[in-house]
């Protein structure tokens, strides 16, 4: 039995920290999970690294989930259609009038 290596991120996946979470996206030993409840905002250069991890764990054989999914993250990856890409269960909140999700974001 393996032991997870998971990394929670705090705050904004945006350009302005994407040199410094991908080192921490790409550490060595690998990590198993993301833990994605506490970002806050998310951009194209975020979802660029969350997808370099991804990519990086399938072409080393092993496996690399993304949980927790907050709202700004959700309201990404169903904007840019890109949950599929990651494999990973997500809970997608009920649609209301105007697009927004239920939970208020």
């Amino acid at each position: 039995m393996s032991v997870a290596n998971v990394l929670r991120i705090e705050g904004e996946l945006t350009i302005y920290r994407a040199m410094e979470l991908k080192t921490a996206l790409l550490p060595n030993p690998p990590l198993t999970e993301i833990d994605l409840s506490g970002v806050t905002e998310i951009d194209t250069a975020g979802v660029q690294l969350l997808m370099l991890a991804k990519k990086t764990a399938l072409a080393e054989h092993r496996k690399l989930r993304l949980m927790g999914h907050s709202p700004p993250v959700l309201e990404v990856f169903e904007l840019l259609n890109i949950a599929a890409y990651f494999g990973d269960h997500l809970v997608m909140g009920p649609r209301v009038a105007g697009g927004r999700s239920g939970d208020g974001h």
